[in-house]
């Protein structure tokens, strides 16, 4: 019995140090051209365009492999990566939409959407400057 104890202590003290350790997720904020007519808008409007639901703005993604489009997809859509890529696949596949933009990072999203007064991206807050317009915050 004070073997199952101690496991379980140490289990609980292991688990707090593998929490602390990992880094916390940057605050995701969605972007526009500062030239945009939007000035903000709801999770479920930018949802639509990185879901191809709309077409009216181009959304600019992040590369699968970076954190913050997990974070992004996962706080906006209520999706997790494979779910997107599935939905993806079947509205290209079936020619109703092309795959957003994909780009290197939030530096190259900024440089997108500054270029671009109907695309819309994200990034981390702390990337934001006045090449580009917040329109949404994640929670």
């Amino acid at each position: 019995m004070k073997a199952l104890i101690k496991i379980a202590v140490l289990s609980s003290f292991a688990a707090a140090a593998l929490a602390s350790a990992l880094p916390a997720m940057a605050e995701v904020v969605v972007v526009v051209n500062p030239k945009a007519a939007e000035s903000s808008m709801s999770k479920e409007q930018v949802a639509q365009f990185f879901l191809g639901k709309s077409s009216s703005m181009t959304p600019v993604d992040q590369p699968e492999s970076a954190p913050i489009r997990g974070e992004f997809y996962k706080k906006v859509t209520d999706k997790d990566a494979s779910q997107v890529k599935a939905l993806w696949s079947k509205l290209v596949f079936t020619g109703k939409a092309t795959m957003p933009k994909e780009v290197g990072d939030s530096a190259a999203v900024k440089k997108a959407v500054a270029a671009d007064p109907k695309a819309i991206g994200y990034i981390e807050k702390s990337a934001v400057d006045g090449s580009v317009k917040v329109i949404y915050t994640a929670p």
